[in-house]
């Protein structure tokens, strides 16, 4: 299990925020965290420790205001730890290219696959094809929904009709290099992980898997190593002492790292 960071951006900011709270009317979200910190300062600490697989992701649309300053945010971290960091928020076939070539080492994609409620399997092959499969990483973010796990676009505001599934994980493995899934119902809450939603994770093979959502103490971490059999990577975020959390970060990292 590896300690993979995040940068979130919002209105221009870095921030943490409860998941399911966003909203692109206003450009609302509750807050739990506001850096004075700009996103390539986390960029560089991460650098110096080594610490690659994070990922950088845009939470505003491209009509918002706050986008250009958002995205600027973005690839001013890319920039500062080039080849170390993904990309992800409104990143489709004609703007992946953009983000590479500043230094994102995989674009992170949604809501441009998984359109009108289900796979668009025309738009999966124009992404892996812009962005090579080697480059892309499948958001398969998710909410509850009548006892399973559905997929979540449009910054985790609508429901597809794609369940998470050990089936449709294998199907959309060929297409990509990792998988990214935040746990939206607990995100940003920390109030402890996804744990049926981990287990459904754990049965995939293929591809390598990044979990995030709830991690709120460091028994949350040796939960999530059990039932992901030592095999899924985490994320913490609002938890995280960089982020204002109680968790240090240099603790994750030495549960991590055994």
């Amino acid at each position: 299990m590896r300690f993979r960071p995040c940068i979130d951006i919002h209105n221009g900011k870095v921030k943490q925020i409860v998941g399911g709270s966003l909203k692109d009317l206003g450009d609302l979200a509750q807050e739990n965290f506001v850096s004075a910190q700009d996103a390539a300062f986390y960029a560089r600490l991460y650098q110096s420790r080594g610490i690659d697989g994070g990922h950088v992701i845009l939470l505003n649309p491209e009509a918002s205001p706050y986008y250009g300053q958002t995205k600027q945010q973005a690839l001013d971290a890319l920039r500062a730890y080039p080849g170390g960091l993904m990309a992800g928020g409104g990143i489709h076939a004609g703007n992946a290219a953009e983000f590479l070539e500043v230094g994102a080492s995989h674009v992170i994609v949604t809501s441009y696959v998984f359109r009108d409620g289900r796979i668009s399997w025309d738009n999966l092959n124009r992404i892996a094809k812009a962005a090579g499969r080697e480059h892309l990483v499948l958001d398969l973010s998710c909410r509850m929904r009548g006892g399973s796990y559905y997929i979540v676009t449009d910054r985790w505001q609508r429901f597809t009709e794609v369940a998470v599934t050990g089936e449709v994980m294998d199907e959309l493995a060929g297409y990509c290099d990792e998988f990214l899934i935040h746990a939206v119902d607990v995100e940003g809450k920390a109030s402890g992980i996804e744990t049926d939603l981990v287990r459904i994770l754990a049965g995939h093979r293929r591809n390598p898997i990044t979990y995030a959502g709830g991690v709120g103490c460091y028994e949350d971490l040796y939960q999530l190593r059990e039932a992901g059999e030592n095999r899924i990577d985490v994320t913490v975020g609002s938890a995280l002492d960089l982020f204002g959390g109680p968790m240090e970060y240099e603790q994750i990292l030495r549960i991590c790292d055994n």
